[in-house]
């Protein structure tokens, strides 16, 4: 009969198969601030894309204002039909009231609060003569919007416009 090989005892060595419960808490905690500080990239991110849109708003709003003016004949050029109904709801004044900072000063404006964005534009007619004896007027928009903390940005456009019926003085 044969004898087997003795049985030699040697050392069971553990091997690592998985996590431990600190390591897996460890992580857990890592992540939870790496998503709080994600979030607070995205409210930023958020706001930022807010205040394009209110820049780009405002910027659509000065400008198709303008092009209304510019359009126009120039017999209405100081009456505005903002919801194109073809009736004028507002006539420009130079009264020093509203968003007309002096009386009697040759500057025409009016304004208009439209979600959040003011707009104001002025017409300025040349040498403050009236609007048949003018040949020309300057046209300007001003389009104010917010953009957080309390604070507004403003932009600006304009364009001079000539009386075509101008036969000179």
């Amino acid at each position: 009969m044969k004898q087997r090989p003795a049985m030699s005892r040697q050392p069971v060595v553990c091997g690592e198969d998985g996590f431990s419960l600190i390591e897996v808490m460890l992580a857990m905690v890592i992540l939870a601030f790496a998503l709080l500080g994600s979030m607070g990239m995205f409210q930023w991110a958020d706001h930022g894309l807010q205040i394009g849109a209110n820049g780009i708003r405002a910027s659509a709003l000065a400008t198709a204002r303008l092009e209304a003016k510019r359009a126009g004949s120039w017999d209405v050029l100081l009456t505005d039909d903002l919801d194109s109904d073809g009736r004028p709801e507002i006539e420009m004044r130079d009264d020093g009231a509203g968003a007309d900072a002096e009386a009697g000063d040759g500057i025409y404006s009016a304004s208009v609060e439209d979600g959040g964005i003011s707009l104001t534009w002025t017409v300025q007619l040349q040498e403050g003569r009236s609007l048949r004896a003018a040949g020309s007027a300057v046209i300007q928009v001003r389009a104010s919007y917010p953009v957080g903390r309390g604070q507004r940005r403003e932009l600006r456009v304009g364009t001079l416009r000539a009386n075509p019926r101008y036969l000179g003085a």
